[in-house]
Order: C-alpha cells, then structure tokens, then sequence
C-alpha cells in the first residue's frame, strides 16, 4: 500500500477525519484539566494488568477510570468492559470516544459533586 493510500485508510473513514486516539486523549486530558482545576490525571500502563482503562482522574477525594477510544465503533480490549463495570460500581468508570465526550464530561462532573457547563472557553 502505498504510503499517501494508507495515510487516507488511517486517518478518514466514510469521509471524515478521525483523530488517533493518543491526539484524542492529549485534547482529553487537557479538557478535564480545565474542567476540574486542581484534578491530577495519570496515565496507565497498558502491559502492567491488560485491560486496566487509560486514565486515572483524582480530584479532591474523590476518583474515576477513564478508557479512550478514537470512536464509538473502535473494538473493545480484553476485560476492558469487566474493568469499567466493577470500577462503574467503586467510582465512576466509563469509556469515552468523540461520539459521547460531552455526556461522560458531564456524567464525570456529577460524580465529583462538581457544578457547571461541560464547554471549555477559548480564551
């Protein structure tokens, strides 16, 4: 496959562009940032307990699991669904693609007793 064709196999599909999930998950984390001030976000390592989701979120006392997905239609890992249901019931737990992002955000502020618009301003 030539390297042009397989950079519109990547990165378009059904004609429009997709985000690879680490740019996905940078943007993310830069969101939640902004969102909850003060929140520490750390990234998990995917060879230390396969299926562990991507991103761990402490704000103040409280704690959420986080697994990225560039969309909504991307296949599931190995146990990821077992890790967000039991942690689901623990905390707060969910994935998040593109397709759902302002209702995780949303969900996420809720769980964390945190008020207000899930939109970021661009100052």
């Amino acid at each position: 496959m030539k390297e042009e064709s397989m950079f519109f196999y990547f990165f378009f599909k059904k004609g429009a562009f997709m985000k690879k999930e680490s740019k996905f998950q940078a943007d993310l984390i830069k969101e939640i940032k902004e969102l909850l001030p003060g929140s520490y976000i750390l990234k998990n390592d995917p060879l230390y307990i396969q299926g562990i989701p991507d991103l761990l979120i402490l704000y103040k006392n409280r704690w959420a699991l986080l697994e990225c997905k560039r969309s909504a239609k991307e296949k599931q890992q190995p146990n990821q669904k077992y890790y967000i249901e039991k942690f689901g019931k623990m905390s707060f737990a969910s994935f998040i693609y593109p397709e759902n992002k302002k209702e995780v955000l949303r969900e996420l502020q809720r769980a964390f007793g945190v008020g207000g618009n899930t939109c970021v301003s661009k100052r």
